[in-house]
């Protein structure tokens, strides 16, 4: 069986891996660098608190991988359990958290509902006055997306994977409705690759990739922002990932007294660029991060300083869940992930790799993925998004 990938992604190494590692003869394109894309601009996050079974299930299916990836890719990827903790302002969200919690514990995940005063516990600097309940995962976490790339680089080429970095795929070949081959063009040359598959793990660029293959993909590439900042008062390196889910406003304590804060506060939400969207972090945007993680904690006060920051892209479905699904005989794709292709990537690569070499897959019910949900008007909106 010969596949090419198409993306050097966590998503697309995580499926070149494991369709190596079960036998394929595997071949992985990238046009830039390997993670150079949305991956190296991932927090990082790695979470379980989903509003949908589908996204808890993937984190479900994911875990054990990231639980053991030091063990068993050889990389030490930062892996910190410090929990998430979700806050909710009003009662509406506040029930839909309720419920959240039961569908979560009914999946297995530890999930546990709050009080605004027992949320305090967990993370000493927020004001309880500002919210009527909280969520809370002991086994949610973050990671370094890098470090997780090298390692299921690594593993890949180990596997027999042959990845090519600067070769971006120019063209897809059809046979009638099956797909057969690729042009990919390397160093100046264009070579004609024939395959079995090819896997659109092209993240923000995938409907590019679609458009090649004659694929209409509902996906728009969304710029958001990570500013580094060095609180007022240092959050403790033990507090967890917190979300004001109301507002979007979040923020997770680095290492040496630095925190990350993000968010998106904007109701205008334009389609970017792949191509040639601005990288840099907007310094205005940067300050109205920093006032409103300042409106619900102590740490970030006026005198928090502004160190630097970035942008990455969010590639984003209309119901903020990936398409994952054989979109034509020989094409299989595994984007628009919506800000959660990190932590979903090991469950996913699994995934891909049992519709290629089985045709179907035991690792989760991902039949509500197809993109033809959203024409039958049967999208599944996540609701935890940040």
């Amino acid at each position: 069986m010969d596949v090419l990938v198409c993306g050097g992604g966590i998503v697309g190494l995580a499926a070149a891996y494991e369709l190596s590692d079960r036998g394929a003869d595997v071949t992985l394109c990238e046009r830039g660098s390997l993670g150079g894309g949305s991956t190296a601009r991932a927090a990082g996050g790695i979470r379980s608190q989903f509003s949908t079974r589908i996204n808890v299930e993937l984190s479900l299916a994911s875990k054990p991988v990231w639980n053991a990836f030091e063990e068993r890719f050889g990389v030490d990827i930062g892996l910190r359990k410090n929990g998430y903790l979700f806050l909710a302002r009003t009662d509406t969200t506040a029930d839909r958290f309720r419920e959240n919690v039961s569908m979560q514990r009914d999946l297995g995940a530890a999930t546990e509902l709050l009080t605004p005063a027992e949320a305090a516990d967990y993370c000493p600097g927020i004001d309880p006055e500002s919210f009527v309940a909280a969520t809370y995962n002991p086994d949610d976490g973050v990671a370094d997306p890098n470090l997780a790339v090298q390692g299921y680089a690594d593993a890949a080429r180990e596997a027999g994977v042959d990845i090519r970095t600067k070769a971006a795929v120019t063209d897809i070949h059809r046979d009638g409705n099956r797909v057969v081959g690729v042009d990919v063009s390397d160093g100046g040359a264009t070579d004609r690759e024939t395959v079995d598959y090819v896997v659109n793990a092209a993240g923000a660029w995938a409907t590019q990739l679609g458009d090649l293959a004659g694929v209409e993909l509902p996906i728009a590439s969304r710029r958001r922002q990570i500013a580094v900042v060095e609180p007022s008062t240092p959050v403790p390196e033990s507090a967890p990932l917190t979300i004001d889910l109301d507002t979007g406003s979040y923020f997770r304590p680095e290492r040496d007294g630095i925190a990350l804060v993000g968010g998106h506060f904007d109701d205008a939400d334009p389609d970017a660029d792949p191509d040639g969207y601005d990288e840099g972090m907007d310094i205005d945007w940067a300050a109205e991060a920093v006032e409103q993680v300042g409106t619900y904690t102590d740490y970030f006060g006026p005198e928090t300083r502004i160190r630097r920051g970035w942008a990455g892209l969010y590639a984003v479905t209309p119901d903020h869940h990936p398409i994952i699904e054989q979109s034509l005989p020989g094409l299989v794709t595994a984007a628009g992930f919506s800000g959660h292709g990190f932590q979903h990537a090991p469950a996913t690569g699994q995934v891909v790799a049992d519709l290629i070499l089985d045709s179907e897959t035991d690792v989760t019910d991902v039949s509500a993925l197809v993109r033809e949900r959203f024409e039958r008007g049967q999208a599944i909106v996540e609701r935890s998004v940040a």
